[in-house]
């Protein structure tokens, strides 16, 4: 074991990255975790280039790196939109020269039961948190390939190793993602090019502003954002940054964040059938269907008894830093 952990300590040496000057992509980053990875390489000297859908979000997240000092590149894509992206890349590449990182971080989350989503709900999931970063990779891959050099990052998740009750089109979408990762990593890095899956627990961003909820909806809405900002379920996002920069600059095949998830992963390898009995216990604890709506409501929207609260304050702290709100 000494001997492989030795192996494993000089081969991440042999092919860290140094960030000063290379230029960096993140999808989605005008907010959440995608602005938090846009600090954390801004501070370490790399030019940052910025998608979102939202101008108004993109113009304040380029204020705010620009305040950090950095060299940001900001644009609107629809990553779900296959030519929009391959321009958002050649646009990029036009002012930046080549994009040595894409990080595929864009996604979204719909929360509710099984029986208030949709076919739709699945299919909007799809585009967005697989195809998305299916478009992006394929636009970059051309150029890393001629220069036999790259690295691409796709935020994928814990659920999408392990199901979790009431993120049905959500988990589907990222066993999908974390399966086309592993993919690209096993093909692509014969050419020099280091794919990296990233699968976050909770992580303290903010993201239940952003994220849409159908059945009970106050209830829905709470149990999320209460989890969200729990210490003792999430983590902060600036570590979750830290770490996720760490594991691509050193070429890592998988990351999986926080000790919780760890440990959820770990269990759901070696005892799959238990693990799922568990869910199917914490599912029959979550708020029912009966009584719900099937239509997709947004967090500004929804009026719940504890949200905000003392419970979510770390949640509604984090959405104040990270250009949630």
């Amino acid at each position: 074991m000494g001997t492989v952990l030795l192996a494993r300590s000089v081969l991440r040496r042999s092919r860290a990255l140094a960030l000063a000057d290379r230029v960096v992509v993140i999808t989605g980053g005008s907010r959440g975790l995608g602005l938090v990875l846009a600090r954390e390489v801004v501070a370490r000297g790399a030019k940052v280039a910025i998608c979102a859908r939202d101008t108004d979000e993109l113009e304040r997240a380029r204020r705010d790196l620009e305040q950090h000092g950095g060299i940001v590149y900001a644009a609107t894509c629809d990553v779900t939109d296959r030519d929009e992206v391959q321009r958002f890349i050649t646009s990029v590449e036009d002012d930046f020269g080549p994009i040595d990182v894409l990080v595929n971080n864009a996604g979204i989350i719909q929360v509710g039961p099984l029986e208030s989503m949709t076919s739709a709900d699945f299919d909007r999931a799809l585009d967005v948190n697989l195809r998305g970063p299916l478009h992006a990779a394929l636009a970059v891959l051309p150029a890393m390939r001629r220069r036999r050099a790259g690295r691409i990052v796709n935020i994928a998740s814990v659920g999408g190793k392990l199901a979790v009750p009431h993120l049905a089109p959500y988990s589907t979408s990222k066993f999908a993602l974390v399966g086309l990762s592993a993919a690209m990593r096993a093909e692509l890095v014969k050419d020099g090019i280091y794919v990296t899956t990233v699968c976050p627990g909770l992580m303290r961003t903010g993201s239940p502003r952003h994220a849409v909820f159908k059945g009970r909806t106050p209830a829905e809405y709470t149990w999320f954002t209460i989890g969200d900002s729990n210490v003792a379920t999430s983590i902060s996002a600036e570590r979750a940054a830290r770490a996720i920069v760490d594991a691509f600059v050193h070429g890592d095949a998988e990351l999986v964040i926080s000790p919780q998830a760890r440990l959820a992963v770990l269990a759901a390898a070696f005892a799959p059938s238990l693990v799922q009995e568990v869910m199917g216990l914490v599912g029959r604890l979550m708020p029912r269907a009966e009584g719900g709506t099937r239509t997709a409501v947004e967090s500004k929207d929804i009026e719940a008894p504890l949200v905000p609260s003392f419970l979510s304050s770390r949640s509604d702290e984090a959405a104040l830093r990270n250009n949630e709100t």
